[in-house]
């Protein structure tokens, strides 16, 4: 009997339409975000083992995370910040040729753009080994002008985000505006955000202060560090942030070891 009933649901899983089909995964960030206070999926209670998460500042907004799975992941990935082994998937963003390359190694056998063609935004939802990753798109400035009467692409960056070992891991790119709600909502939970901190090329201090502050992850990780008086930023955030000043360029992280007060780790590096 019991074979006959699997036989029934993939026989009739072979039939449904491509959209039913091929319905993006399921986010356990999302998930955590909109569940009652203190409630926990049961997926991520199954995850949530001492299993670690390396993080390594390899230079302006290129973060490179490795998973517990043997996973390698570089952020606002143009080649011109490698540390160790190339990645396995890279991001980018179409700000500034810093943040991307349309020639990337060809070894690298996933690249995930943050812009989409034909004026269409970026969709990323996929899981990539032990990662499951997606984005959530936001406007750019324009530096030439057009005909459009707007100096804003839209949807030209991306908020990606990663899952995986039951943490929440945000990188914000080349932000340039403030996010509104439904930001917020498509965000959801974040455990360790990355946040650019310039003041100029991307947005003001007091914008993107006001959006760590609201985001209220464990681990604020800083990028686009030049020019930026640290202190500045630190004292638009306010004291409920702590910081964590390192002499080294990575660490290891577990969910059970996040920080209970929000921190701002400042690793090194340029």
């Amino acid at each position: 009997m019991r074979r006959l009933v699997s036989a029934a649901l993939a026989l009739s899983g072979a039939f449904l339409s491509p959209a039913v089909a091929q319905q993006p995964q399921r986010s356990e960030c999302l998930a955590m975000a909109n569940a009652a206070p203190r409630a926990m999926p049961v997926t991520f209670r199954q995850t949530a083992a001492a299993a670690e998460v390396e993080i390594t500042y390899a230079g302006h907004s290129t973060y490179f995370i490795d998973t517990p799975g043997g996973l390698r992941i570089a952020t606002d990935y143009s080649g011109a910040y490698q540390v160790g082994r190339l990645p396995d998937v890279v991001t980018m963003n179409r700000a500034h040729g810093t943040h991307y390359s349309l020639f990337p190694d060809k070894r690298i056998p996933h690249v995930l753009h943050g812009w989409g063609e034909d004026g269409k935004p970026a969709i990323v939802s996929e899981r990539i080994g032990d990662t499951f990753i997606r984005n959530v798109t936001t406007d750019i400035r324009r530096y030439f002008g057009d005909d459009s009467g707007t100096n804003m692409i839209r949807d030209g960056n991306s908020i990606f985000i990663f899952e995986v070992a039951g943490l929440c891991i945000g990188h914000l790119g080349h932000l340039h505006h403030k996010l509104d709600d439904s930001h917020f909502a498509q965000i959801g939970r974040l455990d360790i955000v990355m946040v650019p901190i310039d003041g100029t090329y991307t947005m003001s201090l007091d914008g993107v202060s006001e959006i760590t502050k609201r985001l209220r992850a464990s681990v604020v990780l800083p990028m686009h560090r030049f020019a930026t008086p640290l202190d500045e930023f630190m004292r638009l955030i306010g004291q409920q942030f702590e910081i964590d000043r390192r002499s080294e360029r990575s660490f290891r992280i577990t969910r059970d070891a996040l920080p209970t007060t929000p921190t701002v780790i400042i690793l090194d590096g340029v």
